[in-house]
């Protein structure tokens, strides 16, 4: 859990959640989905004493770290590519380019990926 909520970003979350049409829907999904994870953020914590995430193991977190700003990159180009996929749905090269992010992210993202 300690490792999700360490790669989770919801400032990424909610790129994804602009595009979808209906922004009421949109809205109160993420908000479900940021309150949820604000309870879990807080009952980990609680239940650890933890003061920071990845506090016991510096290695896995100096790994993020590195990673991070490349998965925040494939992650903010993939939703650019998925408003183009939307606007031209037949687009192939905007298809693989999709489905290269998502390799990209799994092999980025690891055992959570």
């Amino acid at each position: 859990m300690e490792q999700v909520l360490a790669k989770a970003d919801l400032g990424i979350a909610r790129r994804f959640a602009e595009l979808v049409d209906d922004t009421t829907l949109a809205e109160a999904l993420f908000q479900r989905i940021e309150a949820e994870w604000q309870k879990t953020h807080d009952a980990f914590f609680a239940i650890t004493g933890q003061s920071c995430l990845l506090e016991h193991n510096p290695t896995l977190r100096r790994s993020l770290e590195t990673r991070l700003p490349y998965l925040d990159a494939l992650n903010l180009l993939q939703v650019d590519l998925l408003r183009r996929l939307r606007e031209q749905p037949d687009d192939a090269e905007v298809l693989y380019a999709i489905h290269l992010t998502i390799n990209g992210m799994s092999a980025g993202l690891r055992n959570s990926g």
